[in-house]
């Protein structure tokens, strides 16, 4: 029950930063995107349909963005009262099963009495626990919905960032705010928690997408692309479409110094994992030790060749990894920490 509440506090704290940052971020674009007039941008900005006819107004019926998170928010701050209230709750009938052990420690005998009362303790306290355990679910289910709106309202928030020639640029994102970007959306991926006997869906850790999995809008991946040097490497990367009659992605390198869009193939994609794996519940989703994978190193936005040191051994522990570095006498780096969310397979076998 400790994974439930342990992602509670950081995933609610992103939301509710992100509702208030995501009208301030500022996005670097190109001039070569098509024109939108202002009314255009700023119906796309609050989220609005803005296919046909624009409308200062939302459209009847539809509930916008902000009162939808308003809501969700409300809805989960009742989920989360009600766990502590039916924690505290069966707090008493946990006492009891501690006394009644304690009970029979003194008198060394296990009495049909003692047997009885057990077993219909233990059934009171198995049902208190799945009680618990429905309503954090829903939690967690409300603070996905609540992710999933924020990135649609980051998208909306993106487009129309597009400027005409009337519209000065709008500045490139500090270097220092990107790193903090990418490090909370590490910490906030959530948590696979799964029912007994469920396997970890694909995108689970180390568990790779189904074969005709494709990547939404908004996603990141690494993206195989040739640099100015004409050599190829891995970048983190935003899908921005796909094209299925081509196979193609379209994505851009989400290092704004070094803004660019490519088109690539779906073999020159790998989907970034969108659960953390539970070591104590799921290893098996988890690379292993002296596997070769791709990690984006510390401090930068490109994923390069290494082993797995050390896999995690608590929910929120990290990958111990080793990179390639050829200036090291054993061809590997020191041990560096990178977070499951950018750690993939490596398809190539052979050291570089």
């Amino acid at each position: 029950m400790a994974t439930f509440r342990d992602q509670m506090a950081p995933l609610l704290t992103s939301a509710l930063q992100f509702r208030i940052s995501v009208g301030r971020k500022k996005e670097t674009t190109k001039k070569t995107k098509p024109e939108v007039s202002k009314d255009r941008a700023n119906a796309l900005a609050r989220g609005q349909n803005t296919f046909g006819r624009v409308s200062c107004c939302p459209q009847p019926g539809k509930m916008s963005a902000d009162t939808k998170i308003a809501e969700l928010l409300t809805e989960l701050h009742q989920l989360i009262k009600h766990t502590q209230e039916e924690r505290s709750r069966s707090e008493h009938n946990l006492l009891n099963i501690h006394k009644t052990h304690e009970r029979m420690q003194s008198e060394n005998k296990t009495s049909p009495y003692y047997r009885t009362k057990l077993r219909g303790l233990y059934t009171t306290a198995k049902a208190d626990a799945e009680a618990e355990c429905g309503i954090l679910r829903r939690a967690l289910d409300k603070i996905a919905e609540i992710k999933s709106l924020l990135e649609e309202r980051r998208i909306a928030a993106k487009i129309a960032g597009v400027y005409s020639d009337s519209d000065p640029p709008r500045k490139t994102m500090r270097r220092g705010v990107l790193m903090t970007l990418l490090q909370q959306s590490a910490m906030t991926l959530p948590l696979w928690i799964g029912k007994p006997g469920e396997s970890p869906p694909p995108l689970c850790g180390a568990t790779p997408a189904s074969g005709d999995y494709v990547a939404k809008q908004g996603d990141k991946v690494a993206a195989r692309v040739k640099a100015v040097d004409g050599d190829e490497q891995w970048i983190l990367a935003e899908v921005v479409s796909y094209n299925h009659a081509a196979n193609k992605y379209e994505v851009d390198d989400i290092d704004e110094e070094g803004k660019e869009r490519h088109t690539l193939s779906r073999r020159r994609i790998i989907p970034l994992p969108q659960w953390k794996a539970n070591p104590e519940t799921d290893p098996e989703a988890l690379f292993a030790k002296d596997q070769l994978v791709l990690a984006l190193y510390p401090q930068t936005t490109c994923f390069y060749r290494a082993l797995i040191h050390a896999p995690p051994h608590r929910p929120q522990d990290d990958y111990s990894v080793l990179f390639e570095d050829t200036s090291y006498a054993d061809g590997y780096s020191p041990p560096l920490n990178v977070a499951q969310r950018y750690v993939v397979a490596c398809k190539e076998n052979k050291k570089k």
